[in-house]
């Protein structure tokens, strides 16, 4: 197994959300995470810094942000240049998917937890 460096945008400490429990699933199966979000902490033992320093060596972003908070963060999510953005449930957005495969990056509506259990992360 390779390790697919993953941004997560919306990363909580909080130990009740869905991108905290993916945060530490990826950790798990070796992958290097970087934390994106509102709130301030850690996860994984990563700290979450907000949507500002450009990460050029990511291979995958997973979203846990909504689509009507996700506008704001569309320039940082394309500048990042990732391979692939995952869009979990309740974040599926066709427009930013427009604009992500129109510059060549791969998008995919699934669940980060799914992936990872079934090896098709």
């Amino acid at each position: 197994m390779s390790d697919k460096k993953t941004l997560i945008i919306g990363a909580t400490p909080n130990s009740g959300r869905y991108a905290y429990l993916a945060a530490n699933r990826l950790v798990s199966h070796g992958h290097t995470i970087v934390n994106v979000g509102l709130k301030s902490g850690e996860v994984a033992g990563v700290p979450i810094e907000k949507a500002e320093k450009i990460h050029g060596d990511i291979d995958t972003i997973t979203l846990y942000v909504g689509p009507d908070n996700q506008p704001p963060l569309y320039d940082y999510i394309l500048a990042t240049k990732p391979k692939r953005i995952i869009f979990n449930p309740g974040t599926e957005n066709s427009e930013l998917r427009k604009m992500a495969n129109e510059k060549g990056i791969e998008t995919e509506y699934a669940c980060t937890l799914v992936l990872l259990s079934i090896g098709e992360y």
